[in-house]
């Protein structure tokens, strides 16, 4: 085994969103950074081709991680068939099997990139409302970096449509959403006698030709690739960031990581896909892969100083584990719809994001999804049986017709949904798998009779005939908790600034730092912590 040694001011492990926003923001500040990475480069053209050739079950059933083949040293999570790479138990196992991809770029290569702001209150729940936790840090706190995280990232939204409720905004969005298709359009007229406001969703996508990028054309290929490139993810600012001078190593599988008597932290090592480990020393280190590595590389990195795991002194790595466990329900509507035209995630339901109840059960986000119904009208379609001309008319009525809508349900921070370490189950570099117990709680369970009378209203309205409701709760891949903050570090892994209670140069810019889930995606809070950590990293090093 070779040992090779790399130095840097700072090296991100994570090529994500994440990782990528703090490597642009500290290269243009004039720092040295390595960013690793521990799965492959994406060539954009060869995921269009994957996509184009993948089986039509696997289309129909929104299979998003095949195009991105998983590599044995650095696996993801695949269901088609599942690889077994996360395994979940718990009475709500099924709603954590989260899909994610490792690669430069991360996840955000095939997100929906809806990019919304969290609420003032959803960063004071147990101050407002008596349950959950608060983060460590307020919303007026984090407003400015919500901001700088739009522009770097092109986010459009609603500019001058009130929407209730919605984040205080100092700016306005640095674009203006794209008008709906037919199908948002359709949907909003349907629910609005209901007493349901649909409203636009900001979206990390261009309406107009923005930062080197084109105008979204509507392809509804978001999920899982944009062809264009006109929705950001976090290849792009990589690539700022390398043009600047960052040094971007992928297959990259950081394993160890070494501290001093101060525990600070004094180098991270990893490995090649043939096992031949590099050092890496730094002033600063960052993890910033997503809630789940993170806290899994934690675990794997403990040494004889931090036996539970590095920054674990609290026992809180790996726990209060979280998502927007969701409902879905499919039907055909008695009208056409015709679900496609623009991007997947057009509008929501957000009346429901706020209120005192939610001191006893979740807040919810009721959704319409845009994306065209062909892959999964062709198969339905097939299975009766018709053919020739009949067939070709059954395609087109379940294309035009087929809606599918669902309910996502903000969960509280709960220390017993716990990922850990497989004990039995190794990648091909030896180190362990994740294993996460879940359980979304009866503050979920009570929402849900409600969320599924909604998804009842709305499809009557629409006249439906073949209703499919899931039984159980589906994950949504908005991973947040794992390495949870606070003041406190006896219960929490960060502080506000999302530096590690345990070790003064070693910052976890991620979602696992999230204190509460909220109704809405986390990317853009994400976002915006990190952005907020690199601030912090900047003013250390600038102080000497």
């Amino acid at each position: 085994m070779s040992q090779d040694t790399l130095s840097a001011d700072v090296v991100i492990a994570g090529a994500g969103i994440c990782g990528g926003l703090l490597a642009l923001d500290l290269t243009r500040a004039g720092l040295s950074v390595i960013v690793l990475d521990a799965g492959p480069r994406y060539d954009r053209d060869q995921i269009v081709q994957n996509w184009r050739y993948m089986p039509p079950a696997n289309k129909a059933g929104f299979d998003y991680a095949t195009p991105y083949p998983t590599v044995p040293w650095a696996p993801h999570t695949n269901f088609f068939p599942d690889n077994n790479y996360l395994k979940t138990t718990g009475p709500d196992a099924t709603a954590y099997k989260q899909g994610i991809i490792k690669g430069v770029g991360g996840t955000t290569w095939h997100w929906a990139a809806s990019s919304w702001r969290y609420l003032p209150s959803d960063f004071e729940m147990q101050s407002r409302y008596g349950v959950g936790r608060d983060f460590a840090l307020s919303y007026d706190e984090i407003e400015p970096y919500y901001y700088k995280a739009e522009v770097e990232m092109g986010v459009m939204g609603p500019n001058g449509q009130e929407i209730t409720p919605s984040a205080p905004r100092a700016q306005p969005w640095p674009m203006t959403s794209m008008p709906y298709g037919y199908g948002d359009r359709r949907f909003t007229e349907v629910v609005a006698p209901l007493g349901y406001d649909n409203t636009p969703v900001p979206q990390g996508r261009n309406s107009e030709p923005y930062d080197g990028r084109p105008q979204c054309c509507g392809n509804n290929n978001c999920m899982p690739i944009c062809p264009i490139g006109a929705m950001y993810n976090g290849i792009y600012s990589i690539e700022k960031a390398e043009a600047l001078g960052a040094k971007v190593i992928p297959n990259a599988v950081v394993y160890r990581i070494d501290t001093d008597a101060k525990n600070d932290i004094t180098a991270f090592h990893f490995y090649d896909p043939d096992k031949n480990s590099t050092k890496v020393t730094a002033k600063r280190f960052v993890i910033a892969a997503n809630g789940i590595e993170t806290p899994k590389l934690l675990l794997i990195a403990a040494n004889d100083k931090n036996p539970n795991g590095i920054a674990n002194s609290s026992d809180q790595v790996g726990r209060n584990m979280m998502d927007h466990p969701g409902i879905s329900m499919s039907f055909v509507a008695a009208e056409p719809v015709w679900a496609g035209q623009g991007s997947v995630q057009m509008s929501s339901i957000t009346n429901f994001r706020d209120g005192d109840w939610r001191g006893e059960h979740s807040a919810i986000q009721i959704g319409y999804n845009n994306t065209a119904q062909t892959s999964k009208a062709g198969m339905k379609a097939l299975a009766t049986g018709k053919v020739g001309r009949a067939l070709d008319e059954e395609i087109r009525r379940r294309s035009a017709c087929g809606v599918d809508i669902y309910v996502n349900h903000e969960t509280l921070a709960d220390p017993d949904n716990r990922l850990t370490l497989s004990k039995d189950r190794k990648d091909s570099l030896g180190l362990p798998m994740p294993d996460v117990y879940y359980d979304v709680g009866e503050y979920v369970r009570r929402a849900a009779v409600t969320s599924r009378e909604h998804l009842h209203t709305i499809a009557e309205a629409f006249g439906a005939t073949e209703i499919e409701m899931s039984d159980h709760f589906t994950p949504n891949n908005h991973i947040c908790g794992g390495t949870i903050m606070g003041h406190d570090p006896r219960d929490s892994v960060t502080d506000s600034w999302c530096r590690t209670h345990d070790h003064q140069n070693l910052f976890l810019a991620t979602g696992g730092t999230m204190a509460a889930a909220g109704t809405v995606n986390a990317t853009l809070t994400m976002a915006a912590l990190s952005l907020r950590a690199a601030q912090a990293i900047r003013e250390d090093l600038s102080a000497g």
